[in-house]
């Protein structure tokens, strides 16, 4: 008799024989070996980051996934990109997370596509295209294939409380495993905001964005005790999965500093505030050229001062987004933008990013990419360090003072300090 093996998260009520358990890292990787979800715990619902143990060069290349590289290029393009051959990189993906690329991308297309037709009122066709897939017929393979089921039949098996209504925009579940600190991030984000294009109001994070020149404005607040709530007004749905995992990366949901806690617990500075407040997370960007001005900016000027000079720039150089409310009026201009212009302080900055000698896609080995832009006019190690953080590498140090008893994990310690 043929049966299926069934994947499931921690603490589903399902009691297995223990010599009939195995233990994958990632869901995607449970997949591969042929497992399907559990119908009771439905794992395709919480977070599925890579853990910290992963290499950072493995982590480096999950982020260029998350960013759609493979959407339009195969595993070559993404290898080369981090320095690997795609023969190379398929085999420390395979040894550190159990998944090709290939299979890691599909994976998460067709978990993002299982929440849409849980909690969205999307189209199948709307859900296919938002969610990354290509094609209908692609969406409708890589689903029975991992679901053994067609989307109309799991669509129609969704639970009533899942779908989630909003007036106006669409509403999206951003998943994490707890601990987290949403006060704690949302208060680092107020504080860091670019007058007109990012706004904190009762614990709500907005902010504008451009897609291919087109504005649009997301919502980012406290959902429930595993999830916050996207809430985003686009010009169109299609690759609606990489919004919410830039959104979900700005606030640092993309990685679970698993290793970097256990090290850092025993430091007598790092260790009470972790001990106080175990949830905080290392904050993200939306925009890594913004990051980086904004980073420059602040370190050469006072706070109001600094926020003068963002607003200026915003407001001159910026695509006006009128009407929205909350003190959002512009989408903040792109390199190439502001590379005619040489504005102050972030001139050598922008020209550097738009000849492409510095590259800010998260895929640069943290050395490298602070040592590209420390070596750019006006780039303090300072700021470099500061951008390199939110860009995701683990061991960036913003701050000012001694550090070196804080490797590799000095991101999360900077996080703590700066909270």
């Amino acid at each position: 008799m043929r049966t299926t093996g069934i994947y499931c998260r921690p603490g589903c009520g399902a009691r297995p024989l223990a010599e009939n358990v195995r233990t994958f890292e990632l869901a995607a990787a449970a997949e591969a070996a042929g497992y399907r979800a559990c119908l009771r715990c439905r794992p395709y619902r919480i977070a599925g980051t890579v853990a910290d143990e992963a290499p950072e060069l493995v982590c480096r290349a999950v982020q260029l996934i998350i960013s759609g590289v493979l959407d339009e290029s195969g595993e070559a393009a993404l290898g080369a990109r981090v320095g690997l051959s795609a023969r190379h990189l398929r085999r420390i993906f395979h040894e550190h997370l159990g998944v090709t690329p290939d299979q890691f991308a599909r994976s998460r297309r067709a978990h993002f596509a299982r929440r849409l037709l849980d909690d969205s009122e999307l189209s199948i066709a709307e859900v296919a295209f938002a969610s990354g897939f290509g094609s209908l017929r692609q969406f409708n393979r890589a689903m029975r294939e991992i679901f053994r089921a067609s989307p109309r039949e799991l669509r129609e098996r969704r639970r009533h409380g899942d779908r989630l209504a909003a007036d106006g925009g669409l509403v999206l579940r951003l998943p994490y495993n707890p601990p987290y600190d949403w006060d704690a991030m949302v208060a680092f984000l107020g504080a860091h905001a670019i007058p007109g294009v990012e706004s904190v109001e009762d614990g709500v994070y907005r902010r504008t964005i451009s897609l291919d020149g087109d504005p649009g404005v997301l919502e980012i607040g406290p959902g429930d005790a595993d999830h916050l709530l996207l809430k985003a007004h686009l010009p169109y749905w299609e690759g609606i999965i990489h919004v919410a995992e830039r959104a979900a990366r700005l606030v640092g949901l993309h990685s679970e500093p698993v290793l970097a806690r256990a090290f850092l617990a025993d430091d007598p500075v790092v260790g009470p505030l972790m001990a106080a407040r175990p949830g905080v997370r290392v904050p993200g960007a939306w925009g890594p050229f913004e990051v980086a001005v904004q980073a420059v900016v602040r370190d050469h000027l006072p706070e109001l001062a600094a926020d003068d000079v963002l607003r200026k720039l915003v407001e001159v150089h910026g695509l006006p987004v009128p009407g929205l409310g909350h003190g959002l009026t512009h989408a903040f201009p792109s390199a190439e933008t502001l590379v005619s212009a040489n504005p102050e302080l972030v001139g050598p900055l922008t020209q550097e990013v738009a000849a492409g000698n510095v590259w800010l896609d998260g895929g640069e080995d943290a050395e490298e990419l602070i040592r590209s832009l420390a070596v750019v006019p006006g780039v303090s190690r300072k700021a470099a360090h500061q951008v390199a953080m939110r860009l995701g590498a683990r061991d960036a140090w913003p701050l000012e003072g001694e550090s070196e008893h804080l490797r590799p994990w000095r991101s999360l310690a900077a996080a703590y300090l700066l909270a």
